[in-house]
């Protein structure tokens, strides 16, 4: 099995969902520590959706551009606001590439809005 590490782009299946929830298949960055994602099955994700200018507005979204290193096709939003566990053993689907340290950083932030975190 491949060691999942933090800032890498995975897809996800993330059905079932309920309400307002995002789900289906769909790339997801990991947001644990190495240390948590090297030995729990139970991860944390970022759902990553589909660019548009409204969800730009929301400031705890963030863009991400495609590259061959992140393996994304389009223009997309990292869901802060999203974030889930997922158990990797059942719901990883593949691995697609990984982001910046800059743009985990941007990610850290919002994550820091969500939560309220100092």
């Amino acid at each position: 099995m491949t060691t999942l590490k933090r800032g890498m782009i995975i897809d996800v299946n993330l059905d079932p969902t309920l309400g307002s929830e995002t789900g289906k298949i769909r790339p997801c960055v990991i947001v644990t520590n190495d240390v948590y994602n090297k030995r729990v099955p139970v991860i944390q994700v970022v759902p990553i959706t589909e660019w548009n200018v409204k969800k730009t507005r929301i400031k705890t979204n963030v863009e991400i551009h495609p590259s061959k290193e992140n393996g994304l096709a389009k223009k997309s939003v990292a869901d802060c606001l999203q974030t889930r566990p997922i158990d990797q053993r059942y719901r990883l689907v593949k691995i697609r590439g990984k982001l910046s340290s800059a743009k985990v950083q941007e990610i850290d932030k919002s994550l820091k809005i969500v939560f309220e975190l100092n």
